[in-house]
């Protein structure tokens, strides 16, 4: 039973990652890179190239950080693998780790086939443009933000369990 159920999660991871890449592959094949397509009032299709990580941090490198970022989201990936074998009876950990691990995967992909991460949606607000990003790092971010609500909704209702 408890086969079957790291497989479901797996499968979400799986789903993350073919989401990704196929969003990934439209943008490579649609777009002229640094050119904005509008989609919104607020929203573009820009495909850019992110050699760093979140918000282009070390993306000055000389090339050295493709290889650290792969392997460090290879580490955090089999990291959640162990975590979502351990974990299976917390189901909303085990899908919030799905969305994490599907993400963290997308971007190791495109590190090792480009070199860096493919970004193409950019979100802003009259000149004020948020980093470009893509689906996994979308996948990343819901799914930090869920453990860090899950942790602190146990903790204020330890607390006020005490009172």
């Amino acid at each position: 039973m408890k086969s079957i159920a790291l497989l479901r999660y797996l499968a979400i991871a799986i789903i993350v990652l073919l989401l990704d890449q196929l969003s990934k592959w439209s943008a490579l094949s649609n777009l002229k890179m640094g050119v904005p397509e509008p989609v919104l009032p607020c929203m573009n299709w820009l495909l850019l190239f992110n050699p760093g990580a979140a918000f282009s941090f070390l993306a000055q490198g000389s090339g050295w950080q493709r290889w650290f970022f792969t392997v460090i989201g290879l580490a955090a990936s089999v990291y959640i693998i162990w975590l979502l074998f351990k974990s299976q009876s917390d189901r909303l950990l085990c899908i919030v780790l799905s969305l994490i691990l599907g993400g963290a995967l997308g971007n190791v992909l495109d590190r090792v086939m480009y070199g860096a991460v493919v970004d193409f949606i950019d979100l802003y607000y009259g000149n004020w443009h948020w980093p470009a990003f893509n689906i996994a790092d979308s996948a990343i971010c819901i799914g930090a933000a869920l453990i860090i609500w899950g942790e602190l909704r146990k903790s204020f209702c330890k607390s006020d369990q005490h009172h």
